[in-house]
């Protein structure tokens, strides 16, 4: 891992501990903002003041369908990596 161009390495454990933490909360918000995108463009034909019950149960299954994939991708890459390592 590198922090401006320096070695993480090198870098106290609990200021190296933060730096990733603070990269996991900013895969997170990317994570958000992508299915923010697919499913606003997949769901809102034309914005309104109020969700419909239609468009809320469209976002909800979205969201959930996106978040579901991502682990099962995420889940059959770690299998792939366990099964790898064990040859």
């Amino acid at each position: 891992m590198s922090f401006g161009g320096a070695d993480a390495e090198g870098l106290d454990p609990e200021i190296r501990r933060a730096l990733e933490v603070e990269q996991a909360k900013a895969r997170f918000q990317s994570q958000i903002h992508s299915f923010t995108d697919l499913c606003w463009d997949a769901c809102i034909d034309k914005p309104s003041a109020k969700l419909d019950s239609k468009t809320e149960n469209c976002l909800m299954n979205c969201v959930e369908r996106y978040i579901d994939s991502n682990l099962m991708l995420a889940n059959r890459f770690a299998d792939k990596m366990k099964r790898m390592s064990s040859n």
